[in-house]
């Protein structure tokens, strides 16, 4: 390929095709590509189910992934497969698609009937689209590969590996931007960049995932430490319900403040006791996963879960970039919220194992219900490919 590194896998495929003459390689790689159509903002914003066509010249540029931009507030992308510009592509539409138009992996694709049908059976015998889910994806061109911004987008590289997305993409366009609103709206209600700021700040301080778990997890933490080895189950519920009791006595008593002597209300013995009751059920869950993940390799023979703040923090990463790609937030907002991430899961973990823990562990306490089903298979297979494979950026990135 000479002195040109292609951004990522599929424009590297792209290149190899071209390079031998393949055109229905290049064809085949296409049909399980995402090609991203630019758009005028404005426009979405009024119709965000009408992708218009904007051509230069004789042809309509489309990119592949790895050769999107850097996200402007005025032009933005949505993706389509090659079977959807075949069966909307009419006579008085430009006379040429073109991919990566300017680059070494340009092509122009002439648009006769002939030609549509050909790219229709292509779609057809392809057996996926877009990047694989499961698997570590980089960008190669475009992306941090070490450093801190490294870091602070590997943090985010669980949701990465489960949706199938480039790790290191900072410039951020995710399945394009209609897409990236629809994600943020449907599973966060987020429809506004206050919203989003919001969200992002509250993940970024670890204040979404529970703080009972949170609680739980440091009352253990400090019983490491003092004893300075495992903690027994019972001895751990214990000590929580010990401090628990200590902490609603504490709220009972009388306060001295500038105004005088405030009198307390005690709190309800059937509330603290349901909150002991609780936190004891809790422990056996956490106790019960952290079997599972030392039978599964998540956490070695001794280990434990040092705390969750993980989920929030992991999901920062990812929030960050959701952000820009839906056009909420700036290049340089999620550049820092990224270092943000990446320093505060240093702050609390000792290494990429004990932050997956961390992470995974509140994965599993918000949706697998115990169950170790679905939730809890995917959760184990991207630890492991984040711990084992070799690309993967856990491997290749210090952690301090």
């Amino acid at each position: 390929m000479g002195t040109w590194t292609a951004p990522s896998a599929i424009e590297r495929e792209l290149y190899e095709a071209k390079s031998a003459g393949a055109w229905d390689r290049y064809l085949d790689v296409l049909a399980r590509s995402e090609l991203f159509l630019p758009q005028s903002r404005a426009q979405v914003d009024a119709e965000p189910s009408h992708a218009r066509f904007h051509p230069v010249g004789h042809s309509l540029p489309v990119y592949t992934a790895g050769m999107l931009p850097v996200p402007t507030p005025e032009t933005v992308f949505v993706r389509q497969r090659l079977s959807w510009f075949a069966g909307v592509w009419e006579r008085r539409d430009p006379a040429y698609l073109a991919v990566n138009p300017g680059t070494p992996v340009e092509a122009y694709l002439t648009t006769g009937p002939a030609d549509l049908a050909r790219w229709r059976a292509h779609a057809d015998a392809a057996t996926g689209w877009g990047l694989p889910v499961g698997e570590v994806h980089a960008l190669h061109v475009g992306g941090p590969l070490h450093g801190p911004v490294a870091r602070g987008l590997a943090v985010g590289a669980h949701l990465c590996v489960t949706n199938g997305e480039f790790w290191n993409a900072l410039a951020y366009h995710g399945g394009g931007y209609t897409r990236e609103r629809e994600r943020l709206r449907k599973w966060w209600g987020i429809t506004t960049r206050e919203e989003w700021l919001d969200v992002l700040h509250r993940m970024l301080n670890a204040e979404i995932v529970s703080p009972v778990w949170e609680f739980a997890l440091r009352v253990r933490r400090i019983l490491a430490s003092d004893f300075a080895g495992p903690v027994d189950a019972e001895h751990w519920r214990h000590a929580a319900e010990a401090s628990l009791r200590r902490s609603a006595e504490r709220a009972a008593e009388p306060q001295l403040t500038p105004d005088g002597v405030t009198v307390a209300q005690p709190r309800p013995t059937a509330e603290v006791e349901g909150e002991i009751t609780g936190v004891h059920r809790l422990i056996g869950r956490i106790t019960r996963y952290e079997q599972r993940f030392r039978a599964d390799g998540l956490l070695p023979e001794d280990g434990y879960v040092r705390s969750v703040e993980g989920w929030d923090v992991g999901r920062a990463s990812q929030m960050a970039r959701w952000g820009l790609g839906a056009r909420y937030g700036t290049l340089e907002e999620t550049e820092r919220a990224v270092l943000r991430a990446g320093e505060a899961a240093v702050e609390t973990y000792r290494s990429w194992a004990d932050f997956s823990a961390g992470y995974l562990l509140g994965r599993c306490l918000h949706f697998d219900e115990e169950e170790f089903g679905e939730w809890y298979d995917s959760s184990l297979a991207t630890h492991l490919t984040l711990t084992r494979a070799p690309a993967s950026p856990w491997l290749n990135i210090p952690w301090k």
